[in-house]
């Protein structure tokens, strides 16, 4: 039987990333996965192709409606070929889940395919791919498991029209009418994609704006640039059935005076949310405790109450995201290495990537208002910025929220070009407790989109901006 300083259970961003930090601190790694390939959801069939498939399908937008505004003339039909964009969505799935085996290669990690299950509390039973298996005992081990797609108890998937995040990356063809179940991230990126590509594109959504767990004020610039985008939106409207018949999906709902609406499409995604994922783990064989929905108890230091196993990710409390199992996972790693981490989960920031994108970090201003915290708000407009004029991307804005007392920037808040990779600098000046005044009195090169934020910084700094 092999033995092993830790086992980490899922290959997902939290588990490989888990597995490098250990084997870098000098502990003897085995990163055990169900599936033939590394990466998990996020690099398989989540965030990876689904920014693949984004980013397509804008080139293929931009060349039908964008391309005539800068001078570039197409002869002939723009044509489209979702074979050959799908094909290209799984080079760039296949050539990222290779780059996790070169790194676990380098980092001397042992990497065995199959269904991991707790025999113990130190012992493993792996069921290999190839039919044989396997026990290995383990000081440590890392439960990073992932999630899975929900639904809703009354659907049925059968996954050929009624579908999931899964399947709607993998089509055979442009659905004529795309119907939505969510209209949180999954299911807004999805529907831009389709959209762009010429489906018609219908959102339902229980709650009474699409992204509410962000701030209100970018559900309400997202929304208004989305329907400008041709999408449909029935908001604070609850589900009541979905049935097929042939080709067609019919999905009826109510709204708040209980008025049904029925809506037909050839496709339906079911996009409400994500599960923690444990089947097969058989973590009672160990002891672990498993909470009423369904996610790994751990405590502050991401331990199990069996103290030598721990959890991360989707598989525990807090954010499905991919960047908030990463750090969970070296935060693991540096715990088990006598180390002390920390982890703010304040500042681990959200992003939707549609076009015009959305991130956020900190608190938002509803979030502000429920806690009776006293605050300034200075906002700025992408639209004022030379850079969006000369780029076209003129949606969206920079909000900043700070301490009425103290200035210390408690919330940023954006929606435009690039603003993914902008929310960065918003993470960094929270980290060090930057105050509004400090950001506004940082030199932000010109032209670039990044001037939104020293310019929302001095919104919320007496409310002086340079250009707006």
């Amino acid at each position: 039987m092999n033995s092993y300083d830790v086992a980490v259970i899922g290959s997902g961003p939290g588990g490989y990333v888990a597995a490098i930090r250990c084997a870098q601190l000098g502990m003897k790694t085995v990163l055990i996965e169900k599936y033939s390939t590394l990466g998990g959801t996020c690099l398989n069939v989540g965030c990876i192709p689904s920014k693949a498939l984004l980013d397509s399908s804008h080139h293929y937008d931009d060349a039908l409606k964008h391309f005539e505004n800068h001078g570039i003339e197409i002869t002939g039909d723009v044509k489209i070929s979702l074979e050959k964009m799908i094909a290209r969505k799984d080079t760039v799935v296949s050539q990222t889940t290779a780059g996790i085996d070169f790194l676990m290669k380098k980092n001397k990690i042992e990497v065995i395919n199959g269904m991991g299950s707790f025999k113990d509390s130190t012992h493993i039973l792996i069921s290999k791919l190839d039919g044989t298996s396997e026990e290995i005992e383990a000081k440590s081990t890392i439960i990073a498991t992932g999630s899975k797609p929900s639904s809703l108890p009354f659907i049925t998937l059968d996954k050929e029209r009624i579908i999931t995040s899964t399947e709607a990356l993998k089509l055979k063809e442009i659905p004529k009418h795309l119907v939505i179940i969510g209209g949180g991230v999954i299911g807004l990126e999805l529907g831009q994609v389709y959209r762009r590509l010429g489906a018609e594109v219908s959102v339902i959504e229980y709650m009474d704006r699409i992204i509410p767990t962000m701030d209100k004020a970018q559900s309400k610039e997202l929304a208004k640039t989305f329907k400008k985008q041709g999408v449909k939106f029935f908001l604070s409207h609850k589900v009541a059935g979905v049935t097929t018949n042939g080709d067609q999906v019919t999905v009826t709902a109510h709204d708040k005076k209980d008025k049904e609406v029925s809506i037909t499409g050839d496709y339906c995604l079911v996009s409400v949310g994500r599960k923690p994922y444990t089947k097969g783990l058989k973590v009672e064989n160990a002891g672990v405790k498993i909470n009423e929905r369904g996610q790994v108890e751990v405590n502050d230091q991401l331990q199990t109450n069996i103290s030598n196993i721990y959890a991360i990710g989707d598989v525990i409390k807090g954010p499905m995201l991919a960047h908030k199992a990463e750090e969970e996972g070296v935060f693991v790693a540096e715990i088990l290495s006598g180390q002390k981490p920390h982890i703010d989960y304040n500042l681990i920031p959200g992003v939707v990537y549609t076009w015009p994108e959305v991130a956020s970090v900190g608190k938002t201003e509803e979030q502000l208002v429920e806690s009776g915290i006293s605050y300034k708000s200075g906002q700025f407009p992408m639209r004022a910025l030379g850079r969006s004029r000369a780029s076209g991307d003129t949606d969206g804005f920079v909000k900043i929220l700070s301490d009425t007392n103290t200035d210390e920037v408690l919330g940023v808040h954006m929606v435009g070009a690039r603003v993914a990779d902008l929310i960065a600098e918003a993470v960094v000046a929270m980290e060090f407790k930057a105050s509004a005044e400090d950001i506004s009195r940082m030199s932000h090169a010109h032209p670039t989109y990044a001037e939104a934020i020293k310019e929302a910084a001095l919104a919320a700094t007496d409310n002086r901006p340079l250009h707006s």
